[in-house]
């Protein structure tokens, strides 16, 4: 019996395969298209949107890592497949349950991820849910390519404070969740950093200085505009607000899983480095 991996060529996806391998799990990679993976992946092409294509995908297969990011008319569809197929899912959400501002704001995806939750009990699978809060990763994508250039960081709110959890993290417990099961389990970094900290500490770490230029909101709208999408930011800007004094949630869950803290920010950054030069 073999684990299917949705999103495997994802932030977390690529690091769950590396990690079920490495743990001699057998995996098999859903993929719409050819993808570069690891020689002794399966690779299966399959499609959510097309929920008759994940047949041959969700043979002799015991557990399933769930990601969703295809439009969401297909999820009911998609969900009786698993259920008929398979026994365990680890579905990656989101935190929308805690009961702090920053997860608390209006937002489409996490109104998506309460629907699939929703349908997952609903369908009688062992379930675990998997709910990272901000991802460590998003340093690079989102600061990066300034950083990369010698250029000051532009952002909005540099003192609302997050607890970013690196991916690697978040991956290890999905591969726990896959092979032994498990409650649901919010996931943070070990420490609350206003974003300003945080790109201070890249600096720290790339031993030199990085300007932090804070943005009003309208001025991070007009930034992203035509880059980003719209819903987005609006979600950020939204949740970086409501959290403005307060500091982030921060959750046991990765140390609770794996029986080791969470990796700091300052650690994912220094592992990254390269990928800021």
């Amino acid at each position: 019996m073999s684990v299917l991996v949705t999103g495997a060529t994802g932030r977390v996806g690529s690091l769950l395969v590396d990690n079920l391998v490495d743990a001699g799990v057998p995996v098999r990679a859903l993929v719409r298209q050819a993808a570069s993976l690891p020689p002794n992946v399966e690779v299966v092409t399959g499609d959510l949107t097309v929920p008759e294509s994940l047949d041959t995908a969700l043979e002799d297969v015991s557990a399933v890592f769930l990601v969703w990011t295809a439009p969401p008319a297909t999820v009911p569809a998609v969900i009786e497949r698993l259920a008929a197929h398979t026994r365990r899912v680890v579905f990656l959400s989101s935190p929308y349950r805690t009961p702090h501002p920053f997860f608390q704001q209006p937002n489409p995806m996490a109104t998506l991820h309460a629907d699939i939750e929703r349908l997952i009990a609903d369908s009688g699978l062992e379930s675990t849910f998997i709910r990272p809060g901000m991802f460590a990763s998003n340093a690079l994508a989102w600061w990066a390519p300034a950083i990369r250039a010698g250029e000051p960081v532009r952002w909005p709110y540099g003192a609302a404070e997050t607890a970013p959890v690196d991916d690697r993290d978040i991956a290890a417990v999905a591969a726990q969740a896959l092979r032994h099961g498990g409650g649901d389990h919010v996931l943070t970094g070990p420490e609350s950093l206003s974003q300003a900290e945080q790109v201070r500490i890249i600096g720290d770490v790339l031993g030199r200085k990085i300007e932090f230029e804070e943005l009003t909101p309208d001025e991070f709208r007009r930034e992203t505009a035509g880059t980003w999408p719209a819903p987005a930011v609006d979600m950020l800007l939204a949740a970086w607000g409501a959290t403005m004094g307060k500091p982030a949630f921060v959750s046991s869950g990765v140390e609770d899983v794996l029986g080791s803290p969470p990796r700091t920010f300052r650690q994912s950054v220094t592992d990254q480095s390269s990928s800021f030069h």
